[in-house]
């Protein structure tokens, strides 16, 4: 790729008047050797994977093995058409109600696309089906769009976490609002300044997040994390658009979630040893689950 950061990709496309997107298609198909055409068309099919999940999720029954989730995104897309019922209003209501069947089709073992992990796999899918109904873009406008968050992803992994267990719930659940506010910003007609700009609006929201699985499992608290990550991306696009930009600079923001994970300790990176898995709760759900320790331990 000829761009390692945020900034180095808005220049990129300032100086090939392309869209983020357009660019990361390009560069995607000259980093694998493949025909533009070929790098579209698996893309797209993502895509229909996304949608497909979707429509699983408020549909079919997402009860998860485990038996502790299931079936709350049927009730928010129910809550948000009720007329006046609604805080969000219906379209952010139909964003968090998409990113939780996603992540529930996820923890019933159906097929999704990791975006950038399964953990957030809820994320990027809700806002853009719920902005193709909304808006009547095309799929090839959702396409690209989606290079666009793959842009913004490669450069967050590639400087800092995507990794709960690295970095946590602020590298996954965080990262995916960053690219779907990103993404948003330019589909929605803003300039690839506007959209990196959006990146380090909705980081800033996420730094420090933790990542404390209940049970060791992509459950509780990922899946209502990933609904809630769906209108922070819609607010940090919303903000972009109007002129909002992130007085730190977003590369800087990357690097900051780098720090902030970096110094997390083990029992906050997926280890399921504290946080909400170690509430009297969680340690009674994982002896239900494991029959283990009063601790959650072996």
């Amino acid at each position: 790729m000829r761009f390692s950061t945020l900034e180095q990709l808005a220049k990129l496309c300032a100086e090939e008047n392309l869209s983020i997107g357009q660019m990361m298609l390009r560069e995607q198909a000259a980093e694998s050797g493949m025909a533009e055409e070929a790098v579209y068309r698996q893309m797209a099919d993502y895509y229909g994977i996304m949608k497909e999940a979707v429509q699983r999720g408020l549909t079919e029954d997402t009860r998860s093995r485990s038996g502790l989730t299931g079936g709350d995104a049927r009730k928010v897309m129910e809550h948000a058409a009720e007329p006046g019922a609604s805080n969000l209003g219906p379209d952010a209501g139909r964003a968090m109600a998409y990113a939780l069947a996603v992540s529930e089709v996820n923890a019933s073992m159906g097929r999704i696309v990791a975006t950038p992990t399964a953990g957030s796999c809820g994320i990027i899918p809700g806002v853009f089906v719920s902005a193709q109904e909304r808006f009547g873009y095309d799929d090839e406008a959702m396409t690209h769009a989606l290079f666009a968050s793959g842009a913004i992803g490669f450069v967050i992994a590639n400087n800092s976490f995507i990794s709960g267990a690295e970095g946590g719930c602020q590298a996954e659940v965080g990262s995916a609002i960053g690219m779907a506010a990103g993404a948003l910003t330019e589909l929605r007609g803003g300039t690839p300044e506007q959209a990196i700009h959006a990146v380090g609006l909705a980081l800033k929201n996420s730094l420090g997040l933790i990542c404390d699985p209940v049970g060791g499992l992509v459950e509780i608290p990922c899946i209502v994390r990933n609904g809630f990550g769906a209108v922070t991306a819609l607010a940090a696009a919303d903000m972009a658009l109007a002129g909002v930009r992130s007085v730190i600079p977003s590369d800087e923001v990357v690097q900051v979630m780098l720090e902030v994970g970096s110094a997390m300790p083990d029992a906050h990176r997926e280890t399921a040893k504290g946080g909400l898995a170690q509430t009297p709760t969680g340690r009674t759900i994982m002896r239900q689950l494991y029959g283990k320790g009063k601790d959650g331990g072996a």
